[in-house]
This record gives C-alpha cells, sequence and structure tokens, in this order.
C-alpha cells in the first residue's frame, strides 16, 4: 500500500485500529509490515498493538485523552478522578486518564500520555453515555453520579465519612442527588448505599442511614 493512499483513508481519524482498514475491505496481514515500517519511519506513532495515531506533521486532528483511552482498553468507559474533573466536580489535576473496565486492569504509558483501567464486575459497567470531548470527537465518559460511585467502589473504605470530605466535591449543583441515590441502590452493594447516604447527608441532601 502506498502511503498516499493510505493518508487519505486515515487523515481524518484522530486516533484509529487496525479493524479500521478491515472496514475499508483492506487485509490487515497484507499492511502489518507496512505500518511496523511507518512507526519506524516516524510517519506513525503505535500507542498499543493494533491503537495507531498519524505522527504529528501528518496528523490534522489532536485526538482527546477520553478518546485515546476508549480507543486503548475495548469494553472501557472514562470515570474516577477524570470523570469527576471533567464534570467540574474537582479540581483538574489529574496526571493520567482514569477509566474503568470489565476486562484485566492496567496501566499504560504511552508516547500521548498515561492512562490507568480498574476493573469492574459487569454488573457495574453502566452509567456513562458518548460526549463530545472535542470538535468531531466523542468518547464514553460516566456521568457525574457515577463516577462518583466507581471511586467509592474501588477505593477501600470509600465508604468512610472521613474519606468523602476528603474528596471535597465542589459545584454541587451539577450533582443530581436523587440520581445518585438510585444509582448506589440499583448496584445492590451496601457500601454504596451506605457512601450515597452519607455523601447526601455530608453535603446537606437527603440520606439517612438505616441501623
Amino acid at each position: 500500500m502506498k502511503w498516499g493512499f493510505f493518508l487519505n483513508l486515515v487523515a481524518e481519524e484522530p486516533v484509529f485500529t487496525s479493524a479500521v482498514l478491515k472496514r475499508r475491505g483492506i487485509s490487515t496481514q497484507k499492511v502489518r509490515l507496512q505500518l511496523v515500517r511507518w512507526v519506524e519511519a516516524g510517519r506513525l506513532v503505535q500507542l498499543r498493538r493494533g491503537v495507531y495515531m498519524l505522527a504529528e506533521p501528518y496528523r490534522r486532528r489532536e485526538p482527546h485523552p477520553f478518546l485515546l483511552a476508549n480507543k486503548l482498553k475495548k469494553a472501557s468507559y472514562v470515570s474516577l478522578q477524570s470523570a469527576l474533573a471533567y464534570h467540574g466536580l474537582i479540581p483538574e489535576s489529574v496526571p493520567v486518564v482514569m477509566s474503568v473496565t470489565t476486562g484485566r486492569p492496567e496501566r499504560l504509558s504511552t508516547k500521548a500520555g498515561g492512562f490507568v483501567f480498574k476493573h469492574v464486575k459487569k454488573t457495574m459497567f453502566q452509567g456513562f453515555r458518548a460526549v463530545e470531548v472535542a470538535r468531531s470527537q466523542s468518547a464514553f465518559v460516566a456521568l457525574p453520579e457515577k463516577a462518583l460511585l466507581d471511586l467509592v467502589y474501588l477505593t477501600p473504605k470509600g465508604d468512610t465519612e472521613i474519606y468523602l470530605k476528603e474528596l471535597r466535591v465542589e459545584n454541587l449543583d451539577r450533582l443530581n442527588r436523587p440520581l445518585l441515590l438510585a444509582m448506589a441502590r440499583s448496584s445492590g452493594s451496601p457500601k454504596l448505599i451506605r457512601a450515597a447516604r452519607r455523601f447526601l447527608r455530608l453535603t446537606g441532601g437527603e440520606g439517612h442511614e438505616t441501623p
């Protein structure tokens, strides 16, 4: 495959997988060696096996970190501190993109930044939606309520009053309190139900702890 032809195929893709070639009717086996050569020549950046972006001289659009996270790990969505910061509930000082996945947990360091994936069981894989994070770029991001619950779920003693106070969640008007409690209840997790009730009580909302 000629570089010019390939460039026209992926020029508008901020990040792409080898599957995009298959969708265009191109056998990835035939171009695998060529992809390796283009990476070595500095024309492509390989983020992980099968995931690429064009090198800077050829890149028309910078990929958003959340889009990269989605592409780097199937069955994942951005959550935890990254989603909370995105929704304006905590200060934006998250050095890596935090996601949850039903796959194995993983920490990746790439030329496009750092990414952390935390494992959750399949019943917890909900409460997210596609969000336009940049022009013509969409990524799966947790709702603010789900991001908070994911963080509690994955943090030892995350349901304690001390931990919930330390979160220092701001802009509480952006949080749907009834939805937070409903999501906690639907999870069937006593830990999340306790955490939601305590959080609502601490922030002046409804929420009464059961004995």
